[in-house]
């Protein structure tokens, strides 16, 4: 197959043709580094997305390796190759998702699969540190990259395995990587029906080829939301210094716990109703002319307290770190669903897209989101859910990369 009947080539030509383009009044101006279709650089390709909290990886395995590159490839290379598709663990905490690993895709005219890797950037010194042991250092000159963490230790990979980070805008990597995925893995988008209903609720796929407009809400550490009319056509609209690091200190102070797996697991095995006052615990039921229901959270971490008096130490004792956990999954969300509906709402736009590793591993949230979405706009807006969640970023500043660093 000829590199210039890829995939992802012909989806930017596509969008050419439509006429999207950067504009200063929808896009960042940065520095075009839309990439040729052909290898620009020698292997291996990586991207990362480098978080306040989690560092997404993204590698490239070509599959279409000539009898010449074969005979060329060096040692370390194949070593390297062999150390990142054989496991699934680096270390403590480093982890492959090898349920999102993509086959027989085209990055930049070469054709291969994508695997997808992840560690907390707290530990990128043992991160940097694993890269030199195996070689990297020797054979990897430039990584693409973008997040702060892009910023904050471009100086460290110069200095530990002298490695340069070819930079990218956040958004910008954002929305690439996922129309790219989107288009390419067919499963990609999807939705939860009967959302509140455990019997009913499932995953359903979606039909995303027709998506704009549509409202991107990235829940990170922190919460972006941007409106997206076009591939090059969008704006930052709000966010919310409230997300998913938010949700995971939180935990930590609360409960004890070390990681955000640990405290999704005592989210899941918790009961916020014990934490939080509800609709129904002030009004003794449903609050009919506002079309409030008496579930609903009136006001969270209340219930601890009792009218009448400061506070209620035998509430207090009752209270479990699982229902702390849960309270405080619930609280963040609900914010997070109730910034994004009235986005929508204010552009105008019925779609909603929710991605971000906070999603991860986090159906609470999921259901919560399409649930809010769904009863508060009576039906008029979707909450829709990506797969690959938390690594648009990574694959958005590969596909940028064209040989340069800015």
């Amino acid at each position: 197959m000829s590199p210039h009947s890829c995939k992802d080539c012909l989806h930017a030509r596509l969008m050419a043709s439509n006429g999207y383009s950067s504009t200063a009044a929808t896009a960042p101006q940065i520095e075009n580094h839309s990439p040729p279709c052909e290898s620009v650089n020698s292997m291996p390709w990586f991207g990362m997305d480098i978080g306040g909290t989690l560092s997404k990886l993204v590698y490239f395995e070509p599959k279409d390796i000539t009898r010449d590159e074969a005979d060329t490839e060096v040692e370390t290379l194949k070593n390297i190759r062999r150390y990142l598709t054989k496991n699934s663990a680096y270390g403590k905490t480093g982890h492959r998702d090898t349920h999102l690993q993509m086959n027989n895709v085209c990055i930049r005219g070469r054709r291969g699969t994508l695997h997808f890797i992840r560690f907390p950037t707290s530990e990128m010194g043992n991160f940097l540190a694993l890269a030199k042991s195996k070689g990297m250092a020797n054979l990897v000159t430039t990584v693409c990259a973008t997040g702060g963490g892009a910023f904050k230790f471009e100086e460290n990979f110069k200095r530990e395995v002298n490695m340069n980070l070819a930079k990218f805008d956040e958004l910008v990597s954002l929305i690439r990587g996922m129309l790219y995925i989107e288009t390419t893995n067919p499963h990609e988008c999807y939705y939860w029906s009967y959302p509140t209903e455990e019997s009913r609720c499932q995953k359903v796929p979606y039909d995303f080829s027709d998506p704009y407009p549509f409202l991107l809400v990235n829940i990170g550490s922190g919460v972006s939301i941007l409106a997206v009319y076009g591939p090059d056509n969008y704006k930052r609209i709000s966010g919310t210094s409230l997300g998913g690091g938010t949700f995971l200190g939180l935990c930590c102070l609360l409960t004890g716990c070390n990681s955000f797996e640990e405290a999704i697991e005592l989210a899941t095995g918790g009961d916020n109703t014990r934490v939080d006052k509800l609709v129904k615990d002030i009004y003794g039921g449903d609050y009919g002319p506002f079309g409030l229901p008496g579930d609903l959270v009136a006001s969270s971490f209340l219930h601890v307290y009792s009218f009448g008096q400061m506070n209620s130490k035998d509430r207090r004792n009752a209270v479990t770190k699982e229902d702390l956990a849960r309270a405080t999954l619930v609280t963040i969300t609900n914010n997070i669903g109730s910034i994004a509906r009235m986005c929508a709402v204010n552009e105008k736009i019925e779609k909603v897209v929710f991605v971000g590793n906070f999603l991860r591993v986090n159906p609470i949230s999921m259901k919560l989101l399409a649930y809010a979405m769904d009863y508060w706009s009576r039906g008029t807006l979707k909450a829709l859910f990506l797969e690959h969640e938390g690594y648009f970023g990574a694959v958005g500043c590969l596909l940028q990369y064209n040989g340069q660093t800015s």
